[in-house]
């Protein structure tokens, strides 16, 4: 990695010398070399752009948002770069609010929604090009000279449809405005810091759980989306099953880097850190750590999802037989799971409360526990009333998906898990049984076994359908396509 010049602000290398990186190996710019980067550069202005694909999409999810606060200025932020050590930082994701109202996805950008009339006239404040006069395009750390051309203003409003300003200007005149103002917080302090006289946080998190419930029903955008999310995903899972050998012969991050090539290749990224747990390690619900070893005759239970160009994601986890064969315990705890997964994912339909998946599956969990006698005398009521099957079921059936791996998670109880399903939805259907390696209370040999089957299902008019569908899921249909897979 290059080291780079690090001066001051503009402002202040007018007044002083440009400040140089300690340790750096030029000991500064000489006023000839300052005045030969000025010019010849030719002009790289696009013109003519056409709109971004979900550019529609956004306007209408603006709308909405405007009569829902009628007179109030609206402030949605992108968020800031995060230092990840000394110089370097972390790639850089868009807050999900943000990118939802704007499909704009370049740090320090913020969102403004100005009361008009009887609704808001919406401003994007962005930065523009790095000025070539006073050197900040390959002085400044972030000069495109070193991390590459960003859009002008006028190329912005092109491609998002919304008037695009300086966002330096934008914390000066927050500081002065006037009127009610709600804010998305937790992603820009120097706009949290301009603003914090002018909002109260009952009044954010208004904002916030309104742009959450928002997500709830996807537009026809949004399940596209989400489609090739899945498709992408389905195709790391088969580059894992390819490398499975390989796998073996390293560890656990073979395969997280495996399916990490596809997320990068077909989409931005992974869209939440993939969980390549095997053996007794799938018994840890978010193992990512991905550094033990891989053995025949174990399971992998492999959670992970892509995530597009636009930030939608994938979340699919099969739990899969290392050498390609569930042994009789193996199949006997995957075919109880399986049961319970097709339990939920019928209970999944319009009109239907948002619990009932979860309480289909549980049931049938349940009652696996109770058959293989892990429960005395209790029956499955009482196992339920209790709540002990939660020992070795643990988590949730599932959440919404979208946006955010657990997406709407700010949305309000009522209008969540206590609401009805309705066509439009997207959520996991994700039962699991997790046997802990040092559990006393189970069998010796169900000890160190977790398994866990995930598909994202979309809420139709007639019932839904599995967007995640063409990764098997039955066991015999996954040992017959780890073998058809691997044999190439």
């Amino acid at each position: 990695m290059a080291e780079q010049l690090t001066p001051e602000t503009p402002e202040e290398s007018e007044e002083q010398p440009i400040k140089q990186r300690k340790n750096g190996l030029y000991p500064g710019v000489s006023d000839e070399l300052a005045e030969n980067m000025k010019s010849g550069w030719a002009d790289t202005e696009l013109h003519g752009l056409e709109p971004i694909a979900q550019a529609a999409h956004t306007a209408d999810r603006r709308a909405a948002l405007s009569r829902r606060f009628p007179g109030e200025r609206l402030v949605i932020p992108a968020g800031n770069l995060k230092t990840r050590s000394n110089d370097t930082e972390y790639s850089f994701r868009a807050s999900t609010e943000y990118a939802y109202l704007t499909g704009d996805q370049t740090q320090d950008g913020v969102l403004v929604l100005e009361p008009k009339g009887d609704g808001h006239e919406a401003t994007i404040y962005l930065l523009p090009r790095s000025d070539r006069e006073n050197g900040e395009f390959w002085l400044d750390g972030q000069g495109e000279l070193w991390v590459g051309r960003r859009h002008s203003l006028g190329e912005a409003e092109q491609l998002l449809g919304i008037p695009a300003k300086d966002v330096r200007e934008l914390a000066a005149a927050l500081k002065e405005a006037t009127g009610p103002v709600r804010n998305v917080r937790g992603h820009d302090a120097g706009i949290e810091a301009a603003l914090t006289d002018k909002v109260t946080a009952e009044r954010d998190e208004e904002l916030r759980e309104f742009l959450s419930e928002a997500r709830l029903v996807k537009d026809a955008f949004e399940v596209s989306e989400l489609r090739k999310a899945c498709d992408a995903t389905a195709r790391g899972f088969e580059d894992v099953v390819k490398v499975l050998d390989k796998a073996e012969a390293t560890s656990e991050r073979y395969i997280e880097g495996t399916f990490f090539l596809r997320a990068r290749v077909e989409g931005n990224d992974i869209g939440y850190g993939s969980i390549c747990a095997a053996g007794p390690h799938a018994t840890t619900l978010h193992w990512v750590r991905n550094d033990g070893a891989v053995r025949p005759g174990e399971l992998l239970l492999l959670d992970a999802g892509v995530e597009t160009n636009e930030l939608y994601t994938a979340d699919v986890t099969r739990t899969l037989p290392i050498n390609g064969t569930f042994s009789p315990l193996q199949r006997k705890i995957y075919d109880a799971v399986y049961e319970a997964q097709e339990a939920g994912i019928a209970a999944v339909k319009p009109g239907a409360p948002y619990r009932a998946f979860h309480d289909a599956a549980q049931r049938v969990l349940a009652e696996k526990l109770v058959e293989w006698g892990l429960f005395g005398d209790l029956d499955v009521d009482k196992v339920l009333e209790l709540g002990l099957q939660r020992r070795w079921t643990l988590h949730g059936t599932g959440h919404m998906l979208g946006m955010d791996v657990h997406d709407c998670a700010a949305a309000r109880t009522e209008t969540y898990v206590a609401g009805d399903l309705e066509p439009g939805m997207c959520l996991t259907v994700e039962p699991g049984l997790y046997f802990q390696a040092d559990d006393l209370t189970v069998p010796e040999e169900y000890r160190g076994i977790g398994v866990r089957i995930e598909d994202d299902i979309l809420v139709t008019e007639d019932g839904n359908e599995n967007l995640s569908a063409s990764l098997p899921r039955r066991a015999d249909e996954v040992e017959a396509w780890m073998a058809r897979v691997k044999q190439g």
